[in-house]
């Protein structure tokens, strides 16, 4: 065996108790850890003849990269949607790393980690007060789910179409509806090679909302005749986190020929809560949903899962297989997730969700939701409450969307942006509502108070330029 790793696997317990130390160091330091670097490029490593070991790479990490590790996971930042690790979920990740499983199948590869992804599927739906007529699993984030489910759909659609997608590609144009989508769907219409520009875009139902029009998208129902369409639809918007009118949108099912996506990357949480249950009303009639598990479930990057019917599993093998691997065996007789989506190698990411749901149950994530959508409407109350800033949106959730009184000119709120950001303490990131530049802020994180945000809105008002 190589020297340095005969080393490194006989001080192998020395070396993580060095590693647990510095974790935890910079766990305890996250609340006053600097939100930005104003470092932006790093010396780039030369690839050692004989290697370092360990501790001398870690010694090296420390001295010129450590530094440049910033807060992403600390209370004070509202960018990207971003939420941070709670204890559970932190000690699921490092298992997962520990007993490296490549989970795939329910029997035949010799271990239970797609059983196990399978039960922390099961969990998700409780949460989510969503029936179990889902079939689910752990991909990347928001946008993999996305072109998982949409990648479906797309077969969905060239079947009634009597095409087979998977097997001959794309022949012909597709319907595609939706009014507010996230850039990710977008994205992956064009991956799945049914074009970003094939996407007709409706009406919202005013000028200050971000949901769908149900009106103008049952008449393009009925002028569509039976024809196949895809609606994407918004289970929370980014910059105001609006909703289309699930209940609405579950009648219209009911009557018409349509694939019923919903992009809840974030937004699906509020069905945890008594309180905000209601803006998912209808939502269970979907075919596909997606949800982000690294936002407000707080799980480390990166965790998405993708949520479709069970009745559409044959359609999801047609998408998925590995048809020409017969050694995997029949494909809807032995569940592998190796058929039903992208991945054919994949980490067990499912672990980390299963031990903080486990860990904090239902009411645990009620507390964080809630708690949550209060940082948020409690922002927006101080901005409202001052005449530096104006609110653009009512806070409807967990973001707030503002910008500056002034803001005719909008290098003025670049460079208070910039002045923010530089500060250390608060990370928010700029964003475009209704044409016009501003700021958005996404509550998400299990460790923000109301000190934080009373700190948020001290740094913002003090950065004001009279």
């Amino acid at each position: 065996m190589y020297t340095q790793l005969n080393q490194d696997r006989d001080n192998l317990s020395s070396i993580l108790d060095i590693t647990k130390k510095q974790s935890l160091d910079f766990l305890s330091q996250l609340p006053n850890r600097s939100t930005v670097t104003n470092i932006s490029t790093i010396e780039a490593s030369v690839l050692p003849e004989e290697g370092l070991g360990t501790l001398a790479t870690l010694n090296m990490f420390n001295d010129n990269i450590e530094k440049l590790m910033v807060a992403s996971a600390g209370p004070r930042y509202l960018g990207f949607v971003t939420g941070g690790t709670t204890p559970a979920a932190l000690v699921g990740d490092w298992l997962v790393s520990i007993y490296d499983q490549n989970t795939q199948s329910v029997r035949g590869n010799g271990d239970v980690s797609a059983q196990i992804e399978l039960n922390t599927i099961k969990l998700i739906l409780e949460l989510l007060n969503l029936p179990h007529v889902y079939m689910g699993g752990f991909v990347t984030g928001a946008t993999m789910s996305n072109f998982t489910c949409l990648a479906v759909a797309r077969q969905w659609l060239g079947k009634q179409l009597s095409q087979n997608v998977a097997l001959h590609g794309v022949t012909q144009s597709y319907k595609i509806i939706a009014a507010t989508p996230h850039s990710s769907s977008i994205k992956c219409l064009s991956m799945l090679g049914i074009g970003s520009s094939n996407i007709l875009m409706l009406d919202t139902i005013s000028e200050d909302r971000e949901s769908i029009d149900v009106q103008l998208l049952e008449e393009q129902l009925i002028a569509l005749n039976g024809e196949p369409a895809l609606l994407i639809s918004s289970g929370g918007t980014v910059n105001t986190v609006d909703f289309d009118d699930m209940h609405a949108i579950s009648l219209l099912k009911r009557k018409y020929n349509f694939w019923w996506h919903i992009d809840a990357a974030f937004g699906a949480f509020a069905a945890c809560t008594s309180e905000y249950a209601y803006l998912l009303k209808g939502w269970e009639l979907a075919d596909s949903i997606t949800i982000d598990c690294h936002k407000w479930l707080n799980v480390p990057y990166d965790s998405g899962v993708f949520l479709i019917r069970e009745e559409h599993r044959y359609l999801q093998v047609e998408t998925f297989q590995n048809s020409n691997a017969p050694y995997l065996g029949d494909p809807l007789e032995n569940f592998s997730y190796l058929n039903f989506l992208p991945e054919n190698s994949r980490r067990m990411r499912a672990l980390p969700a299963w031990f903080t749901l486990m860990a904090y149950g239902k009411m645990g994530y009620q507390e964080i939701v809630l708690r949550s959508i209060a940082n948020a409407r409690l922002l927006g109350q101080k901005i409202q409450s001052t005449e530096d800033f104006i609110l653009l949106a009512p806070v409807r959730l967990n973001t707030v969307c503002f910008t500056l009184a002034n803001n005719d000119d909008p290098s003025k709120l670049q460079q208070f942006l910039h002045r923010l950001t530089a500060s250390g303490k608060v990370f928010m990131t700029p964003t475009v509502y209704k044409g016009k530049m501003c700021i958005r802020a996404a509550f998400v994180n299990w460790r923000t108070t109301e000190k934080d945000v009373a700190l948020i809105f001290d740094t913002m008002k003090s950065l004001i330029v009279k």
